[in-house]
């Protein structure tokens, strides 16, 4: 078996509260970027709205910017915080998975036994 490094990282503002921004919020923008609406964005990823709405907001109060702008029936789009948020976010976590490729022989992960 074959086991590949993968990392799912989340930021943090408080230890206390939910992360500020992880896997699931950058999944769910990503959706909104594709679909325009947060709805959808949560239905494709067989999420309740109301939670979807809920992790957005989460999100935005800890990091103290808004990342969707909201356009009522007409939907949502990635603000240029959130653009910037979602695009630092993947490249770090990009830079975080290539550097576990490289040493992941020291543990013996990535190949087979």
């Amino acid at each position: 078996m074959t086991i590949k490094p993968k990392t799912r990282l989340t930021f943090i503002s408080d230890e206390n509260l939910p992360g500020a921004f992880g896997h699931g919020i950058a999944l769910l923008m990503e959706g909104v970027e594709q679909e325009h609406s947060l709805n959808a964005a949560a239905k494709r990823m067989g999420m309740a709205y109301s939670k979807a709405w809920r992790i957005v907001k989460e999100a935005e109060a800890q990091l103290g910017y808004e990342l969707l702008a909201r356009d009522g029936a007409r939907g949502s789009t990635l603000t240029p915080e959130g653009k910037q948020a979602l695009a630092t976010y993947r490249s770090i976590q990009q830079e975080m998975n290539e550097l576990l490729c490289r040493r992941a022989h020291e543990l013996e992960l990535g190949h087979d036994r």
